[in-house]
């Protein structure tokens, strides 16, 4: 497991807790509350610009409600990049503990393989302006996640081949 310390926007503090896994049946699913993948397209990995946050990250976002995991998987990548999911792991999930009131939620970490629909506009909520396809060992030079990023980007790359 990694452990890290989080500072967010709104100035609230959060622990991570990272820990790789191959599925996600031991999580409470309402405790469950996004999904993100590491996708890659010919060996490129796509990475997602939140036009909105003024970032770049990875493709996912937040369950909906009666949605399972993979249904959310999948609509979070095509309404974020426009391509379709050919085959997905999980890789594991990062608990996040608030540490206002030590509420925990669960945020899902994937890897997947896509091809494209067509050409990317936008994503329906507009947050997504851009998307772009990388050389996985260029990610720094877009967002750090540290060392719990530098695991989720080992894994990816490792289970991305099977």
């Amino acid at each position: 497991m990694i452990t890290e310390n989080y500072l967010g926007k709104s100035g609230v503090q959060y622990i991570f807790e990272y820990k790789d896994c191959d599925n996600f049946s031991v999580l409470p699913y309402d405790k469950c509350t996004q999904v993100y993948a590491v996708c890659f397209y010919d060996e490129k990995m796509v990475i997602v610009y939140n036009g909105k946050k003024d970032t770049w990250g990875l493709v996912g976002g937040t369950i909906e409600k009666g949605e399972s995991l993979e249904e959310t998987l999948k609509r979070e990548v095509q309404e974020e990049s426009n391509m379709e999911v050919l085959s997905f792991l999980p890789l594991g999930y990062q608990k996040v503990i608030d540490t206002r009131d030590g509420s925990v939620f669960y945020q899902l970490r994937y890897v997947c393989i896509v091809k494209p629909y067509g050409e990317f506009i936008s994503d329906p909520v507009g947050h997504i302006t851009e998307i772009k396809l990388i050389d996985p060992t260029e990610i720094k030079q877009y967002f750090d996640w540290k060392k719990i990023g530098d695991r989720i980007m080992e894994r990816a790359l490792e289970l991305q081949k099977n």
